[in-house]
């Protein structure tokens, strides 16, 4: 039988960032201090943590307004990764619901790696319908989603709702979530995501490559615009009057991204009658309730089609950020690795 050393007991495997740059160039994997848990922090063994396309800018510094908060000259945090799923090892004094043993999900820092000191806080029960993979998918996405249709869109029943990015990690939550509020969903993806996106509820699908966004008609209550590509006169034309843009993430400089497109979109609003919110997504422990509660019900699941090793972890960003991926992708700290090749477990071939 294997023993387990005095310094494997004390040191853990995780991804190291030192400086900023693409990640393939400045991800290293190696033996680093395996973390103590404050008084209200459990220590989780990792299994799975998500991969966010997004991330790859904050991984090169950008944009640089955000420098101040993720680090000036280099990574605040050596140890990317925001979201887990994995077991409680041990816990802090002040821990009071979890104990070792349990399985969960949640969100906290330096999650690429086999274990990380979390708060209680931010930590909730895996579902019992989900994976450990699956549940490492949640947080993040989900809540940017969930916030994105219930709080800057003000999703209602019976309205017309248009996604953009449909078929990626936040998008894939925002179609079901749009559906569970009772919206007329079209989500806007490209050609080989299309199945995907239908799989996931949504009533219509755009083929950005080859049609407009008014391929299904015009008049739409809300646009959940995930990417910043369509121009302000191009959502203009497909929504209702007076109709609302929420806008999340975007493209654009390195000193700040998408935001001086949200800026554009909020001083010209009055003169095209639109309605523009856009959306900072805020970690919350009671949207973690609320989504846990929406997966319970069947109606969320997410959509994980492809796992990596830890090891990988460059690879899988520069998997998801040239849009290879058909829903979301998870990095394994533990246990296999799969590649389904089509849709998200659950939800029946992409």
């Amino acid at each position: 039988m294997a023993t387990t050393t005095g310094r494997e007991a004390t040191t853990m495997t995780a991804i190291i960032q030192r400086e900023y740059g693409a990640p393939e160039e400045v991800f290293t994997l190696e033996r680093v201090a395996r973390p103590t848990p404050g008084a209200g922090e459990v220590l989780v063994r990792i299994h799975a943590a998500p991969i966010s396309g997004t991330d790859w800018h904050l991984y090169r510094g950008l944009p640089y307004a955000a420098r101040p908060v993720t680090g000036l000259r280099r990574p605040r945090t050596p140890v990317p990764g925001l979201d887990l799923a994995g077991t409680v090892e041990a816990a802090g004094a002040d821990v009071r619901t979890l104990r070792p043993g349990d399985e969960v999900f949640g969100w906290g820092a330096g999650t690429f790696a086999e274990y990380a000191a979390v708060p209680e806080s931010q930590l909730l029960p895996r579902p019992a319908s989900l994976t450990l993979e699956q549940a490492a998918a949640v947080p993040i996405a989900a809540f940017t989603a969930l916030q994105a249709v219930r709080d800057r869109a003000r999703v209602r029943s019976g309205q017309r709702v248009l996604i953009t990015g449909a078929s990626g990690g936040v998008g894939t939550y925002a179609v079901q979530i749009a559906k569970a509020y009772g919206a007329r969903v079209t989500g806007v993806c490209r050609t080989t995501k299309m199945d995907l996106v239908r799989s996931l509820g949504a009533d219509e699908v755009i083929d950005y490559t080859t049609e407009g966004l008014d391929a299904r008609g015009v008049g739409y209550d809300a646009l959940i615009d995930l990417y910043g590509n369509p121009s302000l006169a191009e959502c203009r034309r497909v929504l209702k009057p007076h109709g609302v843009l929420a806008l999340v993430g975007g493209t654009g400089g390195r000193w700040f991204m998408g935001v001086d497109r949200w800026l554009r979109a909020l001083a010209v609003a009055p003169f095209l009658r639109l309605t523009v919110r856009p959306l900072i997504h805020k970690d919350s422990r009671t949207d973690l309730v609320t989504l846990t509660e929406l997966i319970e019900a069947g109606r969320v699941t997410p959509a994980v089609v492809r796992t990596f090793p830890l090891a990988a972890a460059a690879e899988a960003i520069e998997y998801v950020r040239q849009g290879r991926a058909r829903g979301q992708v998870v990095l394994v700290a533990r246990g296999s690795t799969t590649d389904s090749g089509g849709g998200p477990a659950g939800l029946g071939p992409g």
